[in-house]
């Protein structure tokens, strides 16, 4: 007689079978059943500067990321063992192309999940959706944070905190604000917050002082190669201490030969290794992580082999281990 069960799994672990939900997880828009909520943001008006694809981005690493339903190794966990782990599925957006709209909805989408207790990892869409997402979960009347701010540890290319300029081509909640109005409206605590990985060349010499008058610590790219990795990894666990974090992650502080399905590429300057960017991550380990997401993902753009949606899906997956490594502790 024929083993379904072992069958099945050996098919489960392919990325071209079967119904392609966030590393095979069950499809269940209640967050009442899940610890951990995979949600796609299929959000791309809040960056004007590039092509407008990063909407394709959750569909790209559904397509893909059964083969990233593995154990961590490192961890020695399976984290879909220790936790009701679910897919959502997307952030319903019928004004798609009205960037305010956008982020209000979800706003309200991500609220039902914080009422839930349930710790959202997202895939985007722009960078404006970490906005639309920590209005709902962190700051006054957040469960999650239990009405605290919450921490950021912010991978980036760019600070996206440009409240020195009113709108972003029309966005005003953009790619480039989030930073800074969730700090001004009292969801995110800058004083214990990390930008880390930013570079480039840049359109003004000041291009940092927004950041630095709002509180954060900025670690270009430049600091972390004369800091070394574990001087870095001291500074963020100085800096956010046992606070509540939240991990956002834009794939373009990749190096574009690491990651090139990204928006806003920054080229000139070498990007992070995707070893490098995991070896900070996992930094946080033991700490009270709400949730995270990772974005600008432009799959149209991607290389044949779709590595940079891999990447997303790698750095997913980090995301929900240490969240689930924190639940079994």
């Amino acid at each position: 007689m024929v083993d379904r069960t072992d069958q099945q799994k050996m098919m489960d672990g392919l990325y071209w079978h079967g119904i392609p939900t966030l590393f095979r997880c069950e499809h269940d828009m209640d967050p009442a059943n899940a610890d951990i909520a995979l949600v796609g943001v299929p959000h791309s008006t809040g960056n004007g500067t590039t092509q407008r694809d990063q909407h394709l981005g959750p569909r790209a690493v559904r397509d893909i990321s059964a083969l990233g339903r593995r154990v961590h190794d490192a961890f020695r966990i399976d984290p879909w063992e220790m936790c009701r782990i679910r897919d959502l599925g997307d952030v319903p957006l019928p004004r798609a192309n009205d960037n305010e709209a956008c982020i209000e909805a979800i706003t309200e989408y991500y609220r039902d999940i914080d009422a839930a207790g349930c710790r959202p990892v997202s895939i985007g869409g722009d960078h404006s959706i970490t906005g639309g997402i920590l209005q709902a979960i962190a700051g006054p009347g957040a469960r999650l944070t239990g009405g605290e701010k919450v921490c950021l540890l912010h991978f980036d290319a760019h600070t996206d905190a440009y409240h020195n300029i009113p709108h972003f081509l029309g966005a005003v909640k953009s790619a480039a604000h989030w930073a800074a109005y969730l700090v001004e409206d009292g969801h995110v605590d800058p004083e214990h917050s990390v930008q880390v990985g930013i570079r480039g060349n840049v359109r003004s010499l000041d291009w940092l002082e927004p950041s630095y008058a709002l509180g954060y610590e900025v670690v270009r790219k430049v600091d972390y190669d004369e800091m070394g990795p574990e001087r870095v990894k001291e500074l963020i666990a100085e800096r956010i201490g046992d606070r509540p974090l939240y991990i956002t992650f834009d794939l373009d502080c990749l190096d574009p030969t690491v990651a090139p399905g990204v928006a806003n590429i920054e080229a000139g300057i070498e990007g992070f290794g995707i070893d490098q960017v995991t070896d900070l991550i996992r930094s946080v380990r033991g700490r009270d992580i709400i949730g995270g997401d990772v974005v600008c993902l432009m799959p149209t753009v991607d290389s044949p082999n779709a590595i940079t949606s891999y990447r997303a899906m790698a750095v997913m997956f980090e995301i929900i281990s240490l969240i689930a490594d924190a639940a079994g502790a």
